[in-house]
């Protein structure tokens, strides 16, 4: 593979995992895994350390490169960053107009991760069992919690920056949901659509300083969370291997309840029954199950299902081929 197709192919794996990230329920993490880059990611974010500061500090721009696969890390990076930064304002239009064939579509592509994913343990003996069933059971937890309200302090933007980080290194956890459980999803969303307007309009409106402030915590935890958590995730998979992929394959699994397409929200009302608005949207309480009827919305939800399924197929047998290269 020359150097062209290899920066190619990295900078699509990142989209699809920055795609990942902005959806609720959906893990950017499940994406590296599925396509064979998730240990080299963990081990580039692990590189970030002291020498590579170091490095910089001398100027020894080389030597940084290699110590921190800036190769690898440049390309998906950007294509992460590329994908957060112009999906935000569409996918707020798509779940608006069209939420059933949003979920649908990405219920596929965590339905099929699981088997990719779970695939991974080399031995299925107690320990994996166990992991693989508190995996399963902390997702559908998670997924029934109440959310939050919206909060713009400081430091508890900087922990929102952690935990939006998270899903990009830890597959099956959706930092996505996760905020939107805190309460400040639609907030973080709406600072990178007001941050992206700004860029293209080359235009500092009191919005966008709005948002720029909201960000700048969010990116100071972002970073803090990937240093932080690529060397757990290093240590981890060094020492419990089968364990680790298996709670992660639980986190997959369980996150289905969260993507699951029919439901409708159920939103929090005050002591006397009236609904609690937020800077004046209503505010997600939970959500309300139920089986699809059959017709041609279904029909397409299912098709869209489908093509989910088939691209993580596709992603798996790259991911495969990459491998089995190595």
């Amino acid at each position: 593979m020359n150097f062209f197709t290899g920066a190619i192919l990295l900078f699509i794996k990142g989209a699809a995992m920055g795609a990942a990230n902005v959806i609720p329920g959906v893990s950017g993490g499940t994406i590296a895994f599925i396509t064979g880059i998730y240990e080299r990611l963990i081990n580039a974010l692990k590189s970030l350390d002291l020498t590579a500061v170091k490095l910089l500090l001398r100027f020894d721009l080389l030597g940084f490169a290699r110590h921190v696969d800036l190769y690898f890390l440049g390309w998906l990076m950007a294509g992460v960053m590329i994908s957060i930064l112009t999906l935000a304002k569409l996918l707020e239009f798509l779940f608006e107009k069209h939420p059933v064939y949003i979920w649908a579509f990405f219920f596929g592509l965590i339905l099929a991760s699981i088997y990719f994913v779970g695939k991974m343990v080399k031995q299925w003996t107690t320990g994996p069992v166990v992991a693989l069933v508190a995996g399963v059971a902390i997702a559908v937890a998670i997924a029934l919690l109440t959310p939050a309200s919206e909060n713009q302090g400081f430091l508890y933007l900087i922990i929102c920056g952690v935990v939006a980080v998270s899903s990009m290194i830890v597959p099956g956890l959706s930092g996505s949901f996760v905020l939107l459980l805190m309460g400040n999803y639609m907030l973080i969303i709406g600072s990178i659509s007001s941050c992206t307007s700004a860029l293209k309009e080359i235009k500092l409106t009191e919005e966008a300083m709005a948002a720029i402030k909201i960000m700048i915590p969010v990116g100071i935890g972002c970073v803090v969370g990937l240093v932080a958590f690529s060397h757990v995730l290093s240590w981890v998979f060094r020492k419990y291997h089968d364990i680790a992929v298996a709670l992660m394959s639980g986190f997959v699994a369980g996150s289905l309840l969260i993507i699951w397409p029919w439901k409708n929200e159920v939103y929090v009302k005050d002591t006397a029954g009236e609904l609690i608005l937020r800077k004046g949207e209503k505010v997600i309480g939970g959500y309300d199950w139920y089986l699809p009827v059959m017709g041609g919305e279904t029909i397409l939800a299912v098709a869209l299902m489908a093509a989910g399924m088939a691209i993580v197929y596709g992603l798996e047998k790259t991911g495969g081929a990459e491998r089995g290269s190595e």
